[in-house]
């Protein structure tokens, strides 16, 4: 039976009761239905989970005894950020959603020039929280135990200007192909999608201007949900997860 992964943003220390917020209780109690007595894990990001017990539950809280640490490490050797424009409906969730279970470290989100979704202060700030937890779901699921970090939507000049990746990428469907496996391993690497609408000519050439290098997946146009989650997995397995 696979025991449910908790995520809980708090100092944890071993030997400890931790108190679950309001979310987290509700979901372990009234979703899972779990009896005290039941294991859990439980993270914080920051490395390493705990092997837990399910104290009490009520309707509205939940304790849980931290038994004993595991600091096991499922993060890919390849520091990879996703650098995408913003695209409409849950296309986003969608991508931050499969990025995270990519083992991707960042995701970065960008305002292109044919990005059609332009978000507000307030409706950002929404956003935001919503496809962090997005990202924290994703993390409970595929058991990896350090949430890739999620930056704001900025524009796209702005991420290029401070990209320090030592391999830049951008896919445009008008690039000269490239082949992954037949890369010099490199420990970090900045990919960037565009929306839906791709990037313009100028955009790319100002990419290239600053050190990023076309990169075509093939002779079919993918969509921008299809595009990164290909683009991820070939270079996890080409100089990440398996290319070591």
């Amino acid at each position: 039976m696979r025991i449910p992964r908790v995520y809980i943003d708090q100092p944890l220390q071993l030997g400890q009761q931790v108190e679950l917020p309001s979310d987290r209780a509700h979901y372990v109690a009234n979703v899972l239905r779990l009896a005290p007595g039941r294991p859990l894990i439980l993270f914080n990001g920051q490395g390493g989970e705990y092997s837990s017990t399910l104290v009490n539950t009520s309707k509205k809280s939940a304790t849980v005894q931290l038994d004993s640490f595991d600091p096991v490490d499922r993060e890919s050797s390849l520091d990879l950020e996703l650098a995408i424009g913003l695209s409409r409906g849950d296309r986003m969730d969608w991508v931050i959603q499969k990025a995270t279970e990519l083992g991707v470290s960042r995701i970065s989100l960008l305002d292109t020039e044919r990005s059609e979704v332009k978000l507000k202060a307030d409706r950002a700030a929404k956003k935001m929280s919503h496809w962090q937890q997005v990202i924290i779901s994703a993390c409970e699921q595929c058991q990896r135990n350090r949430l890739p970090v999620l930056n704001a939507p900025r524009d796209f000049g702005a991420l290029l200007a401070q990209c320090d990746s030592k391999r830049k990428l951008i896919l445009h469907p008008t690039c000269d192909s490239l082949e992954p496996a037949s890369m010099s391993a490199t420990d970090s690497i900045t990919v960037l999608i565009g929306p839906e609408g791709g990037f313009s000519e100028e955009e790319v050439e100002i990419a290239t201007d600053h050190g990023f290098t076309g990169w075509q997946l093939g002779s079919r146009i993918l969509r921008t949900e299809t595009a990164p989650i290909a683009a991820l997995a070939i270079l996890q397995f080409a100089l990440g997860d398996l290319g070591r």
